[in-house]
């Protein structure tokens, strides 16, 4: 009988183009469509009958490790640290030793997905899911043979031959291979724009021989930057059912309010997310995400993103708060 496959995700990057936010919190952990980001890619594991994990963990790491275990204290869960960001090939590196030989799938943690992920581990090729985009100056990109066989893949090309971008979804049939072509590159010190690329490992691998096909990406979420994250948030509201009803409170859909979250006297929605321990005041809201343990009165809010335990008071159109900050006027 094969193994089953192992889910390695890389979550160790440092988020900058989201801070404040993530001065104090990890990206992965930021609200998006009623829960966390990573909880988005770590929920898909049943259904795909993978009950192993590795996670790549660096900048508050501990607080990553913290969360996981409390909240998916059934999934085998190994966690390795990338105390130095030298590039995505240099993170699944680190798994080599949890995954071995296993099918290996590489999740990205800080993007969600729309995939039938389910039938590309019955497919029995290892493959990358891929996204036609407008510009893919922008992306990493695959070439293929026409057939769904993978020829070429670059990074950010000047003149690209193909508008497939790399998506940030890759399975492996078997891991052996691919970390040895990891230590390869490593040992040769071969980067590409200063980092180890999972890319260039794969690229050996197609000219060793190995097929790699592609798999179409149906959505591909970004939750990069503020803008991105809200974008998401929109998107994935908008297939939620009706609003909850809210005693005292208008509560317009779609939105995700989590059940202890307290709302008095407010105007909710719609596209609005509000996280656990959040309290709301006096509150019009629209388009929003409001974090865990959060407090708002006496505010008009639209476009905003509030961080955890951050407090808000005064008549504000758009705020962007940290954690444990403090805006009053």
């Amino acid at each position: 009988m094969p193994a089953s496959p192992v889910a390695i995700i890389p979550v160790a990057g440092t988020g900058t183009r989201l801070r404040p936010h993530t001065h104090t919190q990890p990206k992965v952990l930021l609200q998006v469509a009623g829960k966390p980001i990573l909880a988005h890619i770590l929920d898909e594991l049943p259904g795909l009958g993978i009950t192993r994990a590795v996670l790549v963990v660096g900048y508050l790491g501990e607080r990553v490790v913290a969360w996981v275990r409390a909240h998916y204290p059934r999934l085998e869960v190994q966690f390795v640290d990338q105390p130095e960001q030298l590039g995505l090939g240099h993170a699944v590196s680190l798994a080599a030793p949890h995954a071995g030989d296993a099918p290996i799938l590489v999740i990205l943690g800080d993007t969600i997905f729309e995939a039938d992920l389910g039938r590309v581990l019955r497919g029995g090729a290892s493959a990358i899911g891929v996204k036609a985009v407008e510009d893919p100056r922008r992306f990493g990109i695959v070439e293929t043979d026409g057939n769904g066989r993978v020829t070429r893949m670059v990074e950010k090309p000047e003149h690209p031959a193909s508008n497939l971008a790399i998506a940030g979804i890759y399975y492996f049939t078997c891991g052996g291979p691919l970390f040895a072509a990891l230590a390869d590159l490593q040992g040769r010190g071969v980067r590409t724009r200063g980092e180890f690329q999972l890319t260039d490992a794969m690229q050996q691998l197609v000219e060793g021989g190995t097929r790699i096909e592609v798999f179409p990406i149906e959505g591909w979420y970004d939750c990069g930057k503020t803008e991105t994250l809200l974008e998401t948030n929109r998107v994935l509201l908008d297939r939620r059912g009706a609003a909850p009803a809210v005693p005292g409170s208008v509560v317009t859909g779609p939105v995700a309010l989590a059940p202890d979250a307290v709302i008095e006297r407010c105007v909710v929605g719609p596209h609005v997310t509000i996280a656990s321990g959040a309290r709301l005041r006096n509150v019009v809201i629209r388009d929003s995400i409001v974090n865990e343990g959060a407090r708002i009165e006496d505010a008009l809010l639209e476009g905003s993103v509030v961080g955890a335990g951050a407090s808000v008071r005064g008549a504000f159109r758009r705020v962007n708060v940290g954690e444990s900050s403090e805006i009053q006027g």
